[in-house]
């Protein structure tokens, strides 16, 4: 396999920070737990939580970790990349997830999915996992669809757990007066924060060990300008690290000092 240049350099076994480790690799720090703990909550109850943060916090990476510990057997995980599909595009994507053509009207599809959820559970005592990322994104007209989902047997039981992730408007959005019926059903929510210091520079020691390299690489004065120009965000982390490591490696040195962090921060920040 060809590696880049600065891979080589380092002697890394993969590439770090790469999107595509395991669910099981991921960083679980304190805010990555505690959201995996309320979507698991929700999942076991059969509720609807929303989680929250700013864009690259880690909702995904946290959605990720707690669908991969799942039970197959015991659930079906219906993932939404994208919702912007309509009203009746829910239905349909819970439709064919569940291996049934989609019938054409909506209101036939919609009672087709509310049958097929409910067979579900109780037929094959399988519970669906509804996760729909990018929930800011929902029209209002969506959200109502959303809330009658959730109402079964006299609005006694749900027929699926959902997990609503998306940025902090999203929150704001669902406590507006007009969609306190849904609101009322959230049993929790949670906002993923940016990491610490501490915990960026955690984050950095854990992916370069998963990429074969335990020892020191990145200096103490480097890890903390990479923090603050990621603004303690994950994904803006893993640029940052690649970026100074590349630095690092094109002036051949062993180690990723504060002036490779400079040119790291200058090549992220400058206006194009």
């Amino acid at each position: 396999m060809n590696r880049a240049p600065w891979v080589t350099h380092f002697g890394f076994a993969r590439t770090p920070f790469s999107k595509t480790i395991p669910a099981k690799d991921l960083y679980a720090r304190p805010a990555h737990a505690e959201a995996v703990a309320r979507i698991n909550f929700c999942v076991g109850e059969s509720a609807l939580g929303v989680i929250t943060g700013d864009v690259g916090a880690g909702k995904t990476a946290a959605v990720r970790a707690a669908a991969a510990a799942l039970d197959p057997a015991a659930h079906l995980v219906v993932y939404v990349a994208n919702p912007a599909f309509g009203t009746r595009g829910l239905y349909v994507t819970i439709v064919s997830a569940l291996g049934a053509a989609p019938r054409f009207h909506k209101v036939e599809v919609m009672a087709q999915a509310a049958a097929l959820l409910a067979a579900e559970e109780a037929e094959r005592h399988r519970r669906v996992v509804i996760i729909i990322d990018e929930a800011h994104l929902l029209t209002p007209a969506q959200l109502e669809e959303i809330r009658l989902l959730t109402n079964a047997e006299m609005d006694s039981a749900s027929p699926f757990a959902g997990i609503l992730v998306g940025q902090p408007t999203l929150s704001r959005q669902l406590r507006m007066g007009v969609f306190a019926a849904l609101d009322q059903r959230i049993a929790t929510r949670y906002t993923i924060k940016p990491m610490d210091l501490a915990e960026s520079a955690a984050y950095l020691i854990h992916h370069l060990g998963l990429a074969g390299r335990s020892d020191p690489l990145i200096a103490d004065d480097a890890v903390a300008r990479l923090h603050r120009v990621a603004n303690g965000l994950p994904r803006q982390l893993n640029n940052a690290a690649v970026a100074a490591l590349i630095a690092a490696a094109a002036e051949g040195k062993a180690l990723v000092d504060d002036t490779c962090a400079k040119k790291a921060v200058a090549e992220l920040t400058r206006n194009e």
